[in-house]
């Protein structure tokens, strides 16, 4: 990282990036029972073939992931300690009722929780934050969810091993067109 006489520079690449399992950048808070069973089943079956997740930047006050869900991936309810804007560079995802798409993002304000289901060729989203760690509480409670997130980790985990990452088109549609000053 060089130093500029108007503040800090630095650049960084994607070769250099950090898988998560490599940072303290995302701290685990203390969980249920149930979540720690689900989660222990979910492992067992695989679910680590359904994500890459890696640390593309932090500093101080501020940090840049790189996410890839893949197809289905069962992401449970959850909140972190920090607002965090995402940014969807690949495929889609569905949060809510909304299907959004390359080009797409939202705000997840700290504390708040969610979850979102990626689209049928996964989605890869960039995390920004003001923040160079941060936790994740994870809130899926109901053994139902463990249950059907068990399932689909079986079902997908062949093709996950398979697939992947999704197209990075940024679409035209729906984009104003600039003008110069």
């Amino acid at each position: 990282m060089g130093k500029s006489k108007r503040g800090r520079f630095a650049i960084f690449r994607a070769k250099d990036a950090r898988c998560d399992a490599e940072t303290t950048i995302m701290e685990y808070e203390p969980i249920s029972a149930v979540v720690a069973e689900g989660s222990r089943r979910a492992q067992a079956e695989g679910v680590d073939t359904g994500h890459d997740l890696r640390v593309l930047f932090s500093a101080p006050g501020f940090s840049l992931v790189y996410v890839w869900f893949k197809s289905g991936f069962p992401l449970p309810l959850h909140t972190h300690n920090v607002d965090c804007l995402y940014y969807i560079v690949g495929g889609s995802l569905t949060i809510g009722h909304k299907e959004l798409g390359v080009g797409d993002g939202f705000f997840v304000g700290s504390g708040v929780p969610y979850t979102y289901t990626p689209g049928p060729a996964g989605v890869e989203v960039l995390e920004f934050r003001a923040a160079n760690q941060f936790n994740i509480k994870v809130m899926a409670e109901d053994p139902a969810f463990w249950d059907k997130a068990v399932a689909t980790v079986r079902s997908h985990r062949p093709a996950w091993l398979q697939e992947a990452r999704p197209a990075r088109v940024m679409p035209d549609k729906g984009l104003m067109t600039c003008k110069a000053t």
